[in-house]
């Protein structure tokens, strides 16, 4: 696991949009490293736009300098993703054989 984030999603495909605009935007990233309040290390935060962050990393580092080379490889790997290529969200969704 290289990052972990708050966010809640209902399906799998709004967490698919989520990771997919993170992707998409993986050059702009800025994390914030900060202290762990309770331990020892550091871990890095991408800040989002409420009160969650966007994403942060899976566990604390050592050491600062550390914690900021976990980011910038997170970023590189995060752009090395391809492109998603989903399903028109207002389309209806098909019901499994399952279900009928």
């Amino acid at each position: 696991m290289v990052a972990v984030t708050p966010a809640a999603y209902e399906t799998a495909g709004e967490a698919e949009r989520g990771f997919d605009g993170l992707r998409a935007g993986a050059d702009t990233l800025v994390a914030r490293i900060t202290h762990v309040r309770d331990g020892i290390g550091w871990i890095w935060v991408v800040p989002g736009s409420r009160t969650l962050p966007e994403v942060r990393s899976s566990r604390a580092y050592e050491r600062y300098a550390t914690c900021q080379n976990a980011f910038r490889r997170f970023v590189v790997l995060l752009a090395k993703q391809p492109a998603l290529e989903l399903p028109d969200r207002r389309a209806p969704l098909r019901r499994s054989d399952a279900a009928r």
